[in-house]
């Protein structure tokens, strides 16, 4: 007997052919792959049909797989994975397509498709840089206006380049160059010089 996972696996490959890149079943959820020009109407299609009937968008991860499973990724760098629920089907599904250019990443938007994707697109694209074509309003949700840089990106510093502070002489919040000194997380124990040595003590 099938699974429903196993029978929407199964929809979604007789549905989308060679346009899915990839359906995995892993851990009890289904990933549709899908390339960055079929990313919108591969929504459309997965909220409209009513085979899938996807009515909700829980939300909008991005992905750097920059140093995937440690070791180097030969693929596209930056992902947007899309988080699906049918309420009439009782099924989610993860749709995921990789923005094809790793210097400027865009994908489209999918807040036509569905008003919740806004908040979430907007995250996304402040962490990870990630561009959406067609949002109404894609600008910084998380992070301050002036921020530099996307700090979930693997190769942004964990300190980050500039900290901020409220200045007393000025009455304002100024930016400087980040102050962290270099520390240790342990502390040191401090020991006489043979502690430890056989017949000492």
């Amino acid at each position: 007997m099938t699974t429903k996972i196993e029978r929407l696996s199964a929809l979604l490959g007789e549905h989308f052919g060679e346009r899915a890149k990839s359906i995995v079943i892993d851990r009890g959820e289904v990933t549709l792959e899908v390339a960055a020009d079929d990313y919108r109407s591969a929504a459309i299609e997965l909220r409209d049909r009513a085979e899938f009937a996807f009515e909700q968008l829980v939300d909008v991860s991005g992905l750097d797989y920059s140093a995937w499973a440690n070791r180097e990724w030969t693929r596209e760098r930056y992902a947007a994975s899309t988080h699906l629920l049918s309420i009439a089907n009782n099924w989610r599904l993860r749709l995921r397509a990789f923005a094809p250019d790793d210097g400027f990443p865009v994908l489209d938007s999918l807040c036509d498709v569905w008003p919740s994707a806004n908040w979430f697109e907007r995250e996304v694209f402040d962490l990870f840089g990630i561009m959406f074509s067609g949002h109404p309003d894609l600008r910084r949700i998380l992070t301050d206006y002036g921020f530099v840089g996307h700090p979930f990106r693997k190769d942004f510093p964990v300190s980050g380049y500039v900290e901020m502070r409220y200045d007393p002489e000025q009455r304002r919040v100024v930016y400087q160059p980040v102050t962290i000194e270099p520390r240790e997380n342990t502390p040191r124990v401090v020991r006489e010089a043979n502690y430890g040595d056989v017949g000492h003590g």
